[in-house]
C-alpha cells in the first residue's frame, strides 16, 4: 500500500511528463485510479493492450490522439474516449505545445506503482532511450505492476518470460526495493547514489 502522504505529482525528466494522481487506488477502495497527464510533444506510448483494467481519457487542453482498435481518435477538450479491456490502444501528443489530459483505470490495478517505479527510475538515470528500465528484473517488475502487453508477441510468451523474471525479482528482493525507493512517503528523498549504493 502506497502512503497517503506520498508525493501526489511526479515528474519524468527524460521525457518531461508530469503525472498528478488525483484519486489513489486506497481512496476509491480499489474502484479505480484516475490521474492527470502534461504530456510533451511528440510524447506517448506504443500500442499495448491490457487484459485486467479499461481505460476512459478525457481531454483537458491541447488535442489527444487516440489509436484504438484500428481507429484513431482525436480527443478537444471536454472529449471523452474508453480503451476497453483487451483493446490494443495507443495514446500521443501529435501537437506543437504541452496537452493535458486524465485518465482513468477501472478497477484499480497497480497503475500507480507502475506510474512511481517508472519515473523514479528515470529521475535515477536507470531507464534507457525508451523510458523503460535498463534492468530486465526491473523491467519485470515494471511491466507487472503496469499489466500492459505489447503487440506482436503472443500474450503467453510474454507472461510467461516476464512472469519468470518477475519471480526472479521477487527472490532476489527487487520488487521490494523498487516499492521501498518510490511507493513510500519518503520516496525520492535521498540521492540516487545512496539508494543504489552497491546494486548492480
Amino acid at each position: 500500500m502506497i502512503a497517503a502522504s506520498a508525493q501526489r505529482t511526479i515528474h519524468n525528466p527524460q521525457i518531461g511528463d508530469v503525472v498528478t494522481f488525483l484519486t489513489t487506488t486506497q481512496e476509491s477502495g480499489g474502484a479505480y485510479e484516475w490521474v492527470e497527464v502534461r504530456l510533451q510533444p511528440g510524447g506517448g506510448t506504443p500500442l499495448h493492450y491490457h487484459t485486467t483494467f479499461e481505460e476512459e481519457f478525457e481531454a483537458l487542453d491541447g488535442r489527444l490522439s487516440l489509436d484504438c482498435d484500428g481507429r484513431t481518435l482525436l480527443l478537444t477538450p471536454g472529449q471523452k474516449a474508453v480503451a476497453p479491456l483487451g483493446s490494443k490502444h495507443r495514446f500521443y501528443n501529435q501537437e506543437k505545445t504541452e496537452i493535458v489530459f486524465r485518465v482513468k483505470v477501472l478497477p484499480a490495478r497497480s497503475f500507480e506503482k507502475f506510474l512511481r517505479m517508472q519515473y523514479g527510475l528515470a529521475r535515477d538515470g536507470r531507464t534507457g532511450a525508451n523510458s523503460m528500465p535498463k534492468s530486465m528484473l526491473e523491467l519485470a517488475v515494471v511491466i507487472r505492476m503496469g499489466e500492459s502487453y505489447l503487440i506482436g508477441p503472443p500474450v503467453w510468451l510474454q507472461k510467461g518470460m516476464f512472469g519468470l523474471l518477475y519471480r526472479i525479482a521477487r527472490w532476489r528482493g527487487v520488487e521490494r526495493r523498487l516499492l521501498a525507493l518510490y511507493c513510500t512517503e519518503t520516496a525520492g528523498k535521498e540521492g540516487a547514489g545512496e539508494r543504489y549504493a552497491g546494486i548492480s
